[in-house]
C-alpha cells in the first residue's frame, strides 16, 4: 500500500510503498499480549532474596527442656516461627524469563507495526536530522507534524543532534532500528519511522 512521507517541517516528501506482509496484517491481541509479557518478564532483575534458616546467625542449641516445661520441644532459634529466625519459602534469586519461539516474536513485531498502520498512527519521515541539538527547535518541528506522544525509529545510526534534542521532550522515545520492539511501539500513541528504518525493516523480514 502507498503511504505519504512527510518532512520535519510538515511538508510532503512524496510517497512510499509499504509491504502488506509487514504493515497489512490484521492485528491479533493474543500475539501482542504474549510478546509484551515475554519482554516485561525478561527485563525483571530477579535479584530479590531473603535469608532462610540456614543463613541466619543464631544459636542452634536446644533452649528449652524436652520434658517438664509445659511448652513445645523447641530446638533451634533459627526456626522461622521465632522473631529473628529465617524466612520460610521466601524469594531467592531467579530468572523470570519465559520461552517464546523466534517466529512468534517476529510475527508479534509485524502485528504491532500493522496495528499502528491500520489505526492511522504511523508517520513516515524522510529524515530525522537536526543541524543543532536544540530541544526548542525540535519541539516546534514536532508541532508541525503532530508528534506529541511517539516512538521515533531511525536507521542503524541515530543523528546525534536529533537524539540529544529529543531526550528532553517527555513522551518521546528515539531508537535505532535494531532496538525496535513491540512494548515500546504499543506504549506510545504514534510510531514514527524514517525511510532508512523502513528499508531496514523490509530487509530484515525479506
Amino acid at each position: 500500500m502507498d503511504y505519504s512521507v512527510t518532512s520535519l517541517d510538515g511538508k510532503s516528501a512524496g510517497k512510499v510503498a509499504l509491504s502488506d506482509a509487514i504493515f497489512g496484517l490484521e492485528p491479533r491481541a493474543d500475539i501482542l499480549q504474549r510478546m509484551v509479557r515475554y519482554q516485561l518478564l525478561k527485563r525483571q532483575a530477579g535479584t530479590h532474596d531473603v535469608k532462610n534458616r540456614s543463613e541466619i546467625s543464631r544459636t542452634g542449641k536446644k533452649f528449652v527442656r524436652k520434658k517438664g516445661s509445659g511448652g513445645a520441644r523447641h530446638g533451634s532459634r533459627r526456626s522461622n516461627i521465632f522473631r529473628g529466625g529465617g524466612r520460610a519459602f521466601g524469594p531467592t534469586p531467579r530468572s523470570h524469563a519465559i520461552e517464546l519461539p523466534k517466529r512468534v516474536r517476529a510475527l508479534a513485531l509485524k502485528h504491532a507495526l500493522s496495528s499502528k498502520a491500520k489505526a492511522g498512527d504511523l508517520i513516515i519521515l524522510d529524515k530525522a536530522e537536526l543541524k543543532d541539538a536544540k530541544t526548542a527547535v525540535l519541539k516546534a518541528a514536532f508541532g508541525k507534524v503532530e508528534i506529541a506522544n511517539a516512538l521515533i525509529v531511525d536507521g542503524a545510526e541515530l543523528n546525534q543532534n536529533f537524539a540529544l534534542a529529543a531526550r528532553n521532550i517527555p513522551l518521546v522515545d528515539v531508537l535505532p532500528v535494531q532496538g525496535i520492539n513491540v512494548y515500546d511501539i504499543l506504549r506510545r500513541s504514534k510510531l514514527v519511522l524514517t525511510k532508512a528504518a523502513l528499508e531496514a525493516l523490509e530487509a530484515r523480514f525479506a
